[in-house]
């Protein structure tokens, strides 16, 4: 079984995303967690809540346009990035650690530890 956890930094204010909201699914759409960040930009809840996951494909989606809007960011309409969704791979045991680094216009993901 896997564990998975996030962090969420905002690059637009070199600052921790806090507040923003976030939901895992699995591959067939079923709501498995939702949540929001600390202070620190992370969702301890999500660990504690969702213990274990098994070998398949899941989501994380985050609200980042509503997050970007609390914040005061000037957005157009449509916002560029809405919600940002990664669907990743759970292969085996171990820590997956999904970090997302987002401003209004761009995103980054990776495998972290």
């Amino acid at each position: 079984m896997a564990t998975l956890s996030t962090h969420v930094l905002d690059t637009m204010h070199g600052k921790p995303a806090a507040g923003m909201q976030l939901w895992l699914e699995d591959a067939g759409g079923e709501a498995l967690f939702a949540g929001e960040t600390n202070a620190d930009g992370r969702c301890p809840e999500l660990l504690e809540r969702v213990p274990e996951l098994v070998p398949g494909r899941y989501a994380l989606t985050f609200a980042v346009a509503e997050y970007f809007a609390a914040e005061g960011a000037a957005l157009p309409d449509p916002p560029f990035l809405g919600d940002v969704r990664i669907a990743f791979g759970v292969a085996g045991d171990g820590h997956y650690h999904v970090p997302l680094l987002v401003s209004p216009f761009a995103y980054s993901t990776y495998r972290g530890s």
